[in-house]
């Protein structure tokens, strides 16, 4: 049995469906978890997650094992900008979640001021990096506060919608822990990783889309789930999950349903509610994860009503700044199958709110679409208005990474495994991004699918 149908949940139900029994239990009335297509202005667009890192082979391979390897597009351009000190400045290259490899690179963007340049070139040694430090403060010590504030912020703060004073660079960023532990210079240190990546990684795009949009993906994986004999159940959430001496006993919607092995995909509040009694350290450990919500506010231009072209795939946001939005997507731009299919329209979306600045979502949608429009004025003169706009509020929607995070988590996983047929996935444990959380919902699988562990793997079984 899998417990939630985000995408997580729907690669550990396809996993284990190979001559077994599954059924899936999804509380709300849709599949997908963070992955939503929708219409705005009359064109299907993402409304949640719009790509995946191509670099990490899970999600591309998950597309084409579901029939969607024709659907793979890269954005057409990757030329994203920071919008800082007042100006759209170039995301300068070299750089690795916004630390800095090439401080000419740097320079050259505009990004930084004169001293925090300076700054940044007198690079400073620190003390050696014991098990773990965040990100932010390891950076502000070496290159300067600016740095993070005006790259680390918005690039690494961004994927999580967090704070770098307290996200993990053990968790985060783990190709800088040699050398944060060894002490070694981290500009030259970041020099190289880009440079390895470059000559050593695949010739392939960094990130890839779906034709579309990445909300058909669940849509296939869910069929590819009942092609092979998958219950799916919308609509029904646990009440109460037992360990019995056959396995698992699972109440959904006053049902009682038994399974051999289950595999727990949802986020860590809703873990924690269900392991409260059968394995309380472990539920404890979850209650104590935060999540960051944010809000996507999608708006739908006719291509006409704009004075010019918006520039590249668009615009990153410090927080430091002030701004409302913390960064806009040319959607029309960044994906030519969006392009192509609404040629007459242009279509972008800006992003509101991050940890611990959630209330901003409390405000009414036309707020939060008047604050974004505001910004975009001021970004890139755009004096245009939509005639269609969605606001989608992504409450408690990232979970957070800081410092000791890991540890956290082997905790939960050996607690959980003590169970026996037992099994947690999701962007709670191991990264945010789709890839991640299909290789944790591949871990999960065989885990409760490993010989011994009351699985029931004899039977061919798992599930209701």
């Amino acid at each position: 049995m899998v417990i939630g149908g985000g995408i997580a949940g729907l690669t550990a139900a396809l996993l284990s469906s190979g001559g077994r029994r599954v059924t899936l239990l999804e509380a709300s009335e849709r599949l997908g978890g963070k992955l939503r297509g929708g219409e705005v202005g009359g064109v299907r667009v993402d409304l949640g997650a719009e790509s995946m890192l191509a670099r990490r082979p899970e999600g591309v391979d998950l597309a084409r094992q579901v029939g969607l390897g024709e659907q793979l597009e890269p954005p057409s351009t990757a030329k994203a900008a920071i919008w800082t000190r007042d100006a759209l400045r170039p995301l300068p290259g070299g750089q690795l979640m916004g630390v800095p490899g090439d401080l000419a690179a740097l320079a050259a963007s505009g990004v930084l001021s004169d001293e925090g340049l300076r700054r940044a070139r007198q690079e400073e040694r620190t003390p050696e990096v014991g098990a773990d430090i965040a990100i932010g403060d390891y950076v502000a010590a070496r290159l300067g506060r600016e740095v993070v504030d005006r790259l680390v912020e918005p690039l690494l703060g961004g994927v999580y919608a967090g704070q770098t004073s307290e996200i993990s660079l053990r968790a985060a960023v783990p190709a800088l822990l040699p050398i944060a532990r060894g002490g070694g210079p981290l500009v030259a240190g970041v020099h190289e990783l880009v440079g390895r990546a470059q000559n050593g990684g695949s010739a392939g795009p960094v990130f890839q889309g779906l034709r579309g949009g990445l909300g058909t993906l669940p849509e296939a994986v869910a069929a590819a789930c009942l092609r092979a004999g998958a219950d799916l159940r919308t609509g029904s959430p646990v009440d109460e999950l037992r360990r019995t001496p056959e396995g698992w006993r699972v109440v959904s919607n006053g049902e009682v349903l038994h399974a051999d092995a289950v595999v727990l995909a949802v986020p860590a509040p809703q873990a924690a509610r269900l392991l409260r009694a059968e394995a309380p350290g472990a539920a404890a450990e979850l209650q104590a994860v935060e999540y960051a919500g944010m809000a996507l506010v999608t708006m739908a231009f006719h291509r006409a009503d704009l004075a010019e072209p918006l520039p590249g795939s668009g615009f990153l946001v410090p927080p430091v700044d002030g701004r409302a939005i913390k960064a806009s997507t040319f959607s029309s731009n960044k994906w030519g199958w969006l392009d192509r299919s609404a040629p007459d329209a242009f279509l972008l979306r800006t992003s509101l709110g991050r940890h611990r600045e959630e209330e901003v979502l409390d405000l009414p949608d036309e707020e939060l679409v008047a604050r974004s429009l505001a910004d975009l004025g001021e970004a890139v003169g755009l004096r245009a208005q939509p005639y269609d706009t969605t606001v989608t509020r992504w409450l408690a929607g990232l979970p957070q990474y800081p410092v000791g995070h890991l540890d956290r988590v082997a905790r939960i996983r050996a607690q959980v495994a003590g169970l026996g047929g037992l099994a947690v996935c999701g962007a709670a444990y191991d990264g945010v991004g789709i890839p991640a959380c299909i290789a944790s919902a591949r871990r999960a699988v065989n885990e409760v699918l490993t010989p011994g562990t009351g699985a029931g793997v004899s039977e061919g079984t798992m599930g209701a």
